[in-house]
């Protein structure tokens, strides 16, 4: 089984590498290399060169990757520059897509174009902040009052997806699962409490001494947390992407102090560097290309999808914002609202092998994603530039302020 990845793994691996390098030729344009790596993976997949084959090893990393790009927007959630004003705009807004996208697809399940409202509706209202992290950072606004709101509504956007997939989406009955949902996160809330309580001086020197060394100890602790908090969330049936976000969390809390960026940096190399692009090229490469070639009309429903994004998760922000931002501001921050991919593939790929979701509709949602990841932000940075609202040389400078000079948030 692992020998017949092995060609498999070689063409990842060229393709993480690659993917980076054309990117930042194709710099002006603002290309995110998650889009090349899904590109890429379409390329070599089974409906283009057919070089590229998947199995339960390939397929079992794709899933720790998807895992770790939860952990990591958990990780980066930082709960007191976006509670308050942020996080209550960014939660109305999301309960006001969150209607509207109910209200769209109950119309696509009466014209026949769709069989499930709740699938339907729950993948029209993600934003990918997983994917947007990156974006930011190295655009220079995630440490600015404009980031704050971004990342206060992608938290919002996947949180609030993750926990209706939780309870909605599972073979259990709802109540139950509420329940067990209800549970999981007292566990998750006990394990922040120990978090926060100020460590023994004895365990702070322990891990420190072995931060550097061959056992690399925080690390490996994290990845523990990781992984028992995304099992605790299998076993009660819940979906483990909420264990992974909270495990994001939790590990946040137990890395404060003068090594947590170290901590961060080397966690941050094992998403960003390893999993996180193997999820991004086998999404590519299980992009069902062949239902758009047997049924054509599929390909209208992609600027269909792709404009119910923009209206759903796009206008609310454009209405809520009117005080809190400028109008130059509030246009970038619709669009980088509506930008989501992630938790539609889960979301599309569940709701296919429930028979919830039509095949062209899963094709055409995700398509519609990766359009979305590949020109909304990149729409959203230019209009900032323009308005004077970015240094335009911010991406080669993560620590560059906010064109306005403003403080952070």
């Amino acid at each position: 089984m692992i020998e017949a990845s092995i060609p498999t793994f070689v063409l990842i691996a060229a393709i993480a590498v690659i993917s980076p390098l054309l990117a930042e030729r194709l710099r002006r344009f603002n290309v995110p290399d998650v889009v090349l790596e899904l590109a890429f993976g379409i390329i070599v997949g089974p409906y283009v060169l057919k070089l590229a084959h998947t199995n339960d090893v390939v397929n079992g990393l794709s899933d720790i990757g998807l895992a770790f790009l939860m952990f990591l927007a958990g990780y980066e959630l930082d709960l007191q520059r976006i509670r308050g004003r942020p996080l209550r705009l960014a939660s109305l807004g999301w309960l006001l897509s969150l209607g509207m996208a109910f209200a769209f697809a109950f119309a696509l399940v009466s014209t026949g174009l769709a069989v499930d409202t709740l699938v339907v509706g729950l993948a029209l209202t993600t934003t990918a902040l997983g994917t947007l992290l990156p974006m930011l950072r190295d655009a220079g606004l995630l440490e600015t009052r404009f980031g704050a709101y971004i990342v206060a509504i992608g938290t919002a956007g996947e949180f609030g997806p993750i926990v209706a997939v939780a309870v909605l989406l599972t073979r259990k009955d709802p109540f139950v699962t509420s329940a067990l949902l209800v549970f999981f996160v007292a566990i998750a809330v006990a394990c922040a409490l120990l978090a926060s309580r100020t460590r023994p001086p004895r365990v702070v020197a322990l891990m420190r001494r072995h931060l550097h060394s061959s056992a690399q100890l925080p690390v490996r602790v994290s990845v523990l947390l990781v992984f028992v908090l995304v099992y605790l969330a299998f076993e009660l049936g819940l979906d483990v992407l909420l264990g992974a976000f909270a495990a994001g969390v939790v590990v946040k809390l137990f890395t404060v102090g003068e090594d947590s960026e170290v901590i961060k940096g080397k966690l941050e190399a094992i998403g960003f560097g390893f999993l996180i692009p193997i999820f991004f090229i086998v999404s590519g490469i299980h992009f069902d290309l062949h239902v758009f070639l047997t049924r054509p009309t599929a390909l209208l429903r992609i600027p269909l999808f792709l404009a119910l994004f923009l209206v759903i998760r796009g206008l609310p922000a454009l209405l809520l914002y009117r005080t809190a931002l400028p109008r130059d501001e509030r246009v970038p921050l619709a669009l980088f609202s509506a930008t989501g991919l992630p938790l539609i593939v889960v979301i599309t790929s569940l709701g296919v092998s429930q028979g919830r979701m039509l095949p062209e509709n899963a094709a055409a949602l995700v398509g519609a994603g990766m359009l979305s990841v590949l020109l909304l932000p990149m729409l959203g940075l230019n209009r900032l530039r323009r308005s004077g609202g970015v240094d335009p040389d911010a991406s080669h400078d993560s620590h560059s302020a906010f064109g306005r000079g403003e403080e952070p948030l």
